[in-house]
């Protein structure tokens, strides 16, 4: 039996992999390019030390011998985010889920289950008092399960593409 463990700073390449490989089942492309060297940096420089800002959570794939180089089965990673505190949310601690990923190779076994549970009891222990995330419609049947429901109409703006007001002027 496979067991969810925090990730460690020696994951990130492989926490990258899974990402990489998230992102290509959302849209259907493979998109490998230099985001994937400071997406490495940044987990590894995050797990180096034990972070309040970062949990990351993984299940390890079958071991070398079985089924080639070590390598993860599964992830899930999110952040904290800390706002003002409000009624309702006194620590003003967000929680934001933002990989969740388990390897074609180990699908329908309860690993991204696994992690993304570990990753909200992380979340818990920090304080966090809602978690957010975005849904792919495979997903959501477990997000659902798990206590997640609409929240509020997201909105977003892209400023390295849209021209923004000018202010003080």
């Amino acid at each position: 039996m496979q067991t969810t463990r925090a990730a460690r700073p020696e994951d990130a390449a492989e926490i990258v992999r899974l990402r990489r490989r998230m992102f290509a089942a959302m849209d259907g492309h493979d998109s490998p390019g230099a985001w994937e060297a400071a997406a490495e940096g940044i987990v590894r420089e995050q797990l180096s030390v034990p972070s309040p800002r970062m949990g990351a959570f993984v299940v390890d794939g079958a071991p070398a011998g079985e089924s080639g180089a070590p390598h993860l089965a599964a992830c899930a990673v999110g952040t904290v985010e800390q706002r003002l505190p409000a009624p309702g949310h006194p620590t003003g601690r967000f929680g934001f889920v933002f990989t969740v990923c388990t390897d074609d190779r180990y699908q329908g076994r309860g690993f991204g289950r696994a992690t993304t549970e570990a990753l909200l009891g992380w979340f818990a222990a920090q304080g966090v008092t809602r978690v957010d995330l975005h849904a792919t419609p495979d997903a959501e049947r477990l997000y659902r399960s798990l206590g997640f429901a609409e929240h509020s109409m997201a909105l977003s703006l892209d400023v390295s593409r849209s021209p923004l007001p000018q202010s003080g002027r």
